[in-house]
């Protein structure tokens, strides 16, 4: 492995990445669908002054969507189904924020992004609390111990009593909640919150088209103003408060970034109320980025290195892509989350899983739709990188100076299978260029039966099939039919030998398929199946998740 090179200098004195990577912020915002999460999304572009007038997700008629929403299945549902990336600046602070699917068909591509950010952002709604979508990615959240900030949503409307939401978040996050913020009264009594790290009151007023600024504050200390405006209200609020903070910890940075404690924040993001007190949580508590672990395997030995946010080498990895995000161009996306270093224009990149020298034609960074050339780029940026192949998920990119690959992206065994079969046979190329991009992107899992025959889907959910259904026909021109298959599973496949795995692939011809990263995949019709294959080939490894091709499935000989 050869030594990275000497700090750069400049004019004879070495140059720090420390001050740029300590004023990133890269979080991603979780919750279950219409908890509010894309409106939120919408709030802290707008505080921010990344944009200057919000969408709503509901107004699905009207020109305004969603920022965030540009895929023209989510402008017509009214719901995100990939994810997006979107980075502005606030406080002298670089925020990377992260906006993924709610719905659960769409959770894979969630659990990818959750490996690219450093925090996340849970979105709670007051009336419904933690729902089903949230439990799974809280689940992924606690595996990687990444810090989760709280924000309790729709406090406008009849909601349950916050006392209770807190209970319920602690028991399903397990870890304790610790208010920074409290509301007075709910749905038409909302009085407003309180701000325990300022000691005062923003008064509530609804409206979509106020700033922070426009809203009131009075200081907790005048007690008998707050009392004579909000009357029992004010009183029941300051009560419950107390029994909050008196039955949680302080709030402890340690633990809040160890995933040990979660800071909880209340308000309306539709009325844009409390999103100003969250948006300066994520630059006072939220952490910056922080080092990485990457590995190689060296004459069949693992070799483990932590990568340093302001190391000098460059190194970053592909945690998404995204096809045809500009219809005019029918351009690929790699998107990009920086590990190590800084990326310049003009700098020569490596893809370490195939060793190839990557040449995007263009390097951008994103605000949604609006795309703006890299000048520069540090760790905990999301740059996009457009590229025409040779770039798949989980890939990991430097300038050549480093040889490692970053771990950890997963790929979930599919549980719904149909079979793609194209009304025109003439767009036979066109549809294998769609499920050939499709398939890298993982929108969908492509499997390719290893004795010929039509191309299988695998999917998590429904939904999904819809999406490259309707992709496939407009971004493609491939109209296509989905058939039911007798295929109810996947397992990818190891073996110890290469020997081992000719003998099992001559005895199971018809159930093999590869999938888009080339990788062996043996399909199951039912549960007993892959029991009585392991039983009948004891040294071949059935795994029901994979990560990254290049590293964690080498032993597939």
């Amino acid at each position: 492995m050869r030594a990275a090179p000497a700090r750069p200098t400049e004019a004879g004195i070495p140059v720090s990445y420390a001050p740029e990577t300590r004023r990133r912020r890269t979080f991603a915002i979780i919750s279950h669908p219409d908890a509010g999460k894309t409106t939120l999304t919408e709030k802290l572009l707008l505080f921010s002054g990344a944009i200057q007038i919000a969408g709503s997700v509901k107004a699905r008629k009207a020109s305004r969507h969603a920022t965030s929403d540009w895929m023209e299945i989510e402008k017509q549902r009214g719901i995100s189904v990939a994810s997006s990336v979107m980075q502005m600046q606030y406080r002298e602070h670089v925020i990377n924020l992260l906006d993924t699917p709610g719905h659960k068909d769409f959770s894979e591509d969630t659990y990818r992004v959750l490996t690219a950010v450093d925090s996340a952002l849970m979105v709670i709604d007051a009336a419904n609390g933690v729902e089903a979508q949230t439990r799974r990615l809280i689940e992924v959240c606690r595996q990687r111990d990444t810090p989760i900030i709280t924000f309790v949503n729709k406090m406008d409307r009849e909601v349950r009593d916050p006392l209770d939401i807190l209970d319920e978040v602690e028991r399903e996050l397990g870890m304790p909640c610790v208010p920074m913020t409290w509301p007075v009264g709910q749905g038409k009594s909302f009085g407003g919150i309180i701000n325990l790290r300022t000691q005062a009151m923003t008064v509530f007023e609804s409206g979509s088209e106020r700033r922070p600024q426009d809203f009131e504050t009075i200081p907790v200390s005048d007690t008998a103003a707050l009392q004579a405006r909000f009357g029992t209200e004010y009183d029941t609020a300051v009560e419950s408060m107390e029994l909050a903070t008196g039955a949680s910890p302080a709030f402890d940075r340690d633990a809040f970034l160890a995933g040990k404690q979660t800071p909880v924040f209340f308000g309306s993001g539709v009325n844009n109320f409390g999103v100003m007190e969250v948006l300066d949580a994520l630059v006072d508590l939220a952490p910056s980025p922080g080092p990485r672990t990457s590995s190689l395997v060296v004459n069949k030995q693992t070799v483990v290195k932590e990568m340093q946010p302001d190391d000098n080498a460059f190194s970053g990895v592909v945690f998404k892509v995204q096809a045809n995000m500009d219809a005019n161009h029918r351009d690929r996306i790699a998107f990009v989350r920086v590990c190590s270093g800084k990326y310049a224009p003009g700098m020569k990149l490596k893809v370490q899983r195939s060793a190839k020298e990557l040449r995007p034609t263009s390097v951008v960074t994103f605000m949604s739709q609006r795309r703006e050339a890299v000048e520069e780029a540090y760790a905990g940026d999301i740059v996009g990188f457009t590229t025409h192949g040779g770039v798949q998920l989980g890939d990991t990119i430097t300038d050549g100076s480093v040889a490692l690959q970053y771990t950890g992206l997963p790929f979930f065994a599919p549980e719904l299978f149909m079979t793609v079969v194209l009304k025109n046979p003439l767009r036979t190329k066109q549809l294998q260029q769609g499920l050939a991009q499709l398939g890298e992107e993982g929108a969908i899992q492509v499997f390719r039966p290893e004795m010929g025959g039509n191309m299988l889907l695998g999917a998590v959910g429904q939904l999904q099939f819809e999406v490259v259904q309707h992709r496939l026909k407009s971004e493609y021109d491939a109209d296509v039919r989905l058939e039911g298959c007798q295929y109810t599973g996947a397992r990818w496949i190891t073996a110890d030998t290469p020997a081992e795995l000719k003998a099992f692939c001559d005895a199971y011809p018809q159930r093999l398929a590869r999938d888009a990263a080339d990788t062996l995949a043996y399909l199951c019709t039912s549960p007993y199946d892959v029991r009585l294959a392991q039983e009948r080939f004891p040294k071949i490894h059935f795994h029901p998740l994979r990560e990254h091709a290049g590293l964690a499935l080498q032993s597939a000989g």
